[in-house]
């Protein structure tokens, strides 16, 4: 049985591949850690490419598309490890970016643990995808310590402590691979975008946390699959915050924070009407008419299935509106959050 399976799902990625294995292999060396691919349905030429340059590695070959959630969960199930981490294939490991994490992960709360994750085409700054940790707003707005919105912060050291957060990006997400399991793994049904977030919310539901670990760093080229402004990524969004929210928030309040929440996306659908981006409004609008046909499948289940109490209040979401202070009151960096988040934050 390995330790750790460092686990990257690929898909058409064979570029980066190239560009990023080498260092993987070379940062990766920990005791029971095995590096595993699965390709979820690739129609380039990277299967042929990781059996002629990587036949050490091993690959998992998925008959098709999966999206990330559907195929991490096929890949994971063949796999015997401890724990596992997953790792985009655009993403550049650096020298001792694996031992912090895995010394993180063996504490007896902890569910799991990400990476500091910062622009490889802007190393002095944060990326967008998860940052120095991730939280939520009280209407499921996702943001990060030094990414709010599009506006990344300069890394100056000001989240070099670790610390509890609410999300942990899936670009780099180490995870207990038995509460991976008991949780029911990623939600198939979201296919792709969130699907992390909701995760770590039904962990933080059953009882655990979700760290950051600055002493881990990794740098991310983002938008490998989907550019931000894609249609299909706005979408994916859209219905998959609604179905985030539906499926994870407290009974007593989920109707009127959705609600409250719809209105303030008919606000973007209106302002990318305005703004010309007819492909983006028309996305809007077809994800709420698909999370109401979705939220169905939801009705009178729990989720998370092995939460007792479905109405579990958990840490780290934002009691303020990330919108209202961001576009209203001007607040661009996670340290202006303070006054109303919380001085140690």
């Amino acid at each position: 049985m390995n330790t750790v399976s460092i686990v990257i799902l690929n898909w058409n990625g064979k570029e980066f591949l190239n560009q990023f294995l080498p260092a993987l292999l070379r940062y990766s060396d920990h005791p029971g850690a095995e590096i595993v691919i699965a390709d979820n349905g690739s129609t380039d030429d990277s299967v042929p490419f990781l059996k002629k340059h990587y036949p050490e590695i091993k690959l998992l070959i998925l008959d098709e598309n999966y999206g990330f959630s559907g195929g991490y969960n096929r890949a994971l199930e063949q796999l015997d490890s401890t724990y596992f981490l997953l790792l985009n294939s655009d993403i550049e490991v650096t020298e001792g970016w694996l031992a912090p994490l895995m010394t993180k992960i063996e504490e007896e709360r902890v569910a799991a643990c990400t990476s500091k994750i910062k622009d490889i085409h802007k190393r002095t700054h944060f990326e967008y995808a998860g940052a120095a940790g991730g939280y939520l707003d009280k209407f499921g707005y996702p943001f990060c310590r030094g990414r709010i919105f599009d506006h990344l912060e300069e890394d100056r050291g000001q989240y070099d402590d670790t610390r509890e957060i609410f999300w942990g990006s899936g670009a780099c997400l180490l995870v207990r691979a038995d509460l991976y399991r008991e949780a029911g793994g990623l939600d198939e049904r979201f296919f792709a975008h969130m699907e992390e977030i909701d995760l770590c919310w039904r962990l933080k539901r059953m009882g655990y946390e979700i760290h950051y670990v600055p002493q881990s760093t990794v740098y991310h080229v983002g938008g490998g699959t989907l550019e931000r402004g894609d249609p299909t990524k706005t979408f994916l969004n859209f219905r998959n915050n609604l179905l985030l929210l539906y499926k994870n928030l407290p009974s007593g309040m989920r109707e009127r924070i959705i609600f409250i929440r719809m209105l303030m996306d008919g606000i973007s659908a209106v302002r990318f009407l305005i703004q010309g981006a007819l492909r983006e409004f028309s996305a809007v609008i077809r994800a709420h008419f698909a999370y109401y046909g979705m939220k169905k499948i939801y009705k009178g289940t729990n989720p998370s299935r092995n939460t007792k109490n479905n109405d579990v209040i958990v840490s780290g979401i934002y009691p303020g509106s990330i919108v209202a202070d961001f576009f209203l009151k001007g607040r661009r960096q996670f340290g202006q959050l303070k006054q109303v988040f919380g001085e140690d934050q």
